[in-house]
């Protein structure tokens, strides 16, 4: 499922675009549509088109849409940072809305990490419209476990 080779001190994940956007297809992000565009260790970069199933009333994204899809960036950061046997799951996410983005257009995703550290991992995901305006400011920690869960 998800390997990695070790060189020395340095983690190197071998999963590569594709692999990973068919790992998250058949989970939530698959049902979002989300698109990894770029996945390393340093940064998550990624896409999803505003259906109207993923819109509030008002014909713009969802907040619920905005925070599984910074969700799914922070976590993929995380899962190419991960040791061999170590997994991980998000406690903690706040989430700041600044703009909509309306039904029809697609908006841009980039996860950063704040924080990469051996029991926990922070991560920061901005979220832009399709003209480029900072719509929701999403950051989250998460969760390393090792191999037995704990």
């Amino acid at each position: 499922m998800l390997t990695r080779a070790t060189t020395s001190d340095c983690v190197m994940p071998t999963l590569d675009l594709p692999s990973l956007q068919k790992l998250i297809q058949p989970m939530l992000p698959g049902l979002l549509g989300v698109r990894l565009t770029e996945a390393t260790p340093e940064r998550v970069r990624a896409e999803l088109t505003v259906r109207a199933d993923l819109c509030t009333a008002g014909h713009i994204l969802h907040g619920g849409s905005y925070m599984a899809f910074a969700d799914t960036l922070g976590a993929v950061g995380t899962v190419l940072n991960l040791r061999p046997g170590q997994k991980t799951v998000t406690t903690d996410s706040s989430t700041h809305f600044i703009a909509g983005a309306p039904e029809g257009t697609v908006v841009s995703g980039e996860a950063v990490p704040l924080r990469r550290g051996r029991s926990t991992q922070v991560w920061q995901t901005t979220i832009h419209n399709a003209e480029g305006r900072l719509c929701a400011v999403v950051t989250q920690t998460q969760l390393v476990l090792d191999a037995q869960g704990s």
